[in-house]
């Protein structure tokens, strides 16, 4: 037998309609999902383990940070070949890209979730559970990180995103292409993510803050965070890296007190660099101190930026971690 533990944290997939409010809350332990499957899992032996029943949209850093180490603890078990996160959507992204940063390890561990609740006569969230435990448990499925099983398909946790509000496909990785996908319960593995990029984990840094910049933009967001005391923030510019007139002043007052600021692109593909000058364009903003993500959008970039400064890492040693991500 092929162990495999199930780590549920709530999200749609274990919520149900209250007829009383009209609202749509979790509720249901992982044991309970688990006896809603529809498909036999031969050879596959599973471990429920009850992290919290909470929409995806009401989790903390701490709580992801808890999460991240639940995971560890239970790929540490000899007889563990991979862990399987049922989380909701909305965030679920982020908490994935947190365990692929933070574990490591070549076990897999793959999050999955619903877009339609476990009331639902039609509910995605047992095929998608019984998908997921599969991957978890493929030898081929050894070394590909933490990654999103959705619809069928596999995703890399450092290039997907939700894509659609209400879809059961919504998960994408624009510019990267799914990793593979399970078809009637075989595991198809079509191409492995990068190399991991992984960060010690000594905790992660609260208030790092994400800007995301639209035509006209002040900087007076940006001069909150300088006041207010943010230990980071990760500005999401326009196209390469660019951002309204104004902003170039502002980052190279955070930059030279120390506190590090990000540059990454509001565009779903394509890669930042300082090309464009004046007026905060990306040249500006990098003489003014700013960092540029490469590929790694600003969701990301926050979470590794959080996670870098929970280790005390200054300057140089974020530049080249970003490098790498």
């Amino acid at each position: 037998m092929t162990g495999v533990t199930l780590i549920s944290t709530g999200g749609t997939i274990a919520s149900r309609h209250s007829e009383q409010d009209g609202a749509v809350t979790a509720s249901l332990a992982g044991a309970a999902l688990m006896g809603m499957l529809h498909d036999p899992l031969d050879g596959i032996d599973v471990r429920v383990q009850e992290f919290r029943e909470l929409n995806s949209f009401a989790l903390t850093l701490a709580d992801a940070h808890g999460l991240v180490a639940a995971i560890r603890t239970a790929l540490d078990a000899p007889d563990c070949a991979g862990v399987v996160v049922t989380h909701g959507t909305d965030t679920m992204e982020e908490s994935a890209y947190l365990a692929d940063i933070l574990v490591a390890g070549d076990k897999p561990v793959v999050f999955t979730g619903a877009q339609r609740h476990a009331g639902d006569p039609d509910s995605d969230g047992p095929r998608n559970i019984a998908d997921a435990i599969r991957v978890a448990a493929a030898p081929q499925a050894r070394g590909i990180g933490a990654v999103i099983l959705f619809e069928g398909e596999i995703h890399a946790a450092r290039d997907v995103t939700k894509a659609h509000t209400s879809r059961t496909d919504t998960f994408r990785s624009p510019g990267a292409g799914k990793l593979g996908e399970v078809d009637l319960g075989e595991v198809h593995l079509y191409r492995h993510p990068g190399a991991r990029r992984i960060v010690a984990d000594a905790g992660l840094a609260e208030g790092v803050e994400l800007l995301k910049l639209g035509l006209g933009a002040t900087p007076a967001l940006l001069e909150f965070c300088a006041q207010s005391g943010a230990p980071g923030v990760v500005i999401e510019g326009f196209g390469r890296g660019n951002a309204p007139r104004g902003f170039a002043p502002v980052v190279a007052r955070l930059t030279q007190a120390g506190v590090p600021v990000l540059l990454a692109s509001r565009c779903f593909e394509g890669r930042t660099r300082a090309v464009y000058g004046a007026d905060s364009g990306g040249t500006t903003l990098v003489e003014a101190g700013a960092l540029m993500t490469g590929t790694l959008p600003g969701l990301k970039s926050r979470l590794l930026l959080a996670a870098l400064l929970g280790q005390g890492a200054g300057r140089d040693e974020i530049a080249a971690a970003l490098l790498r991500a």
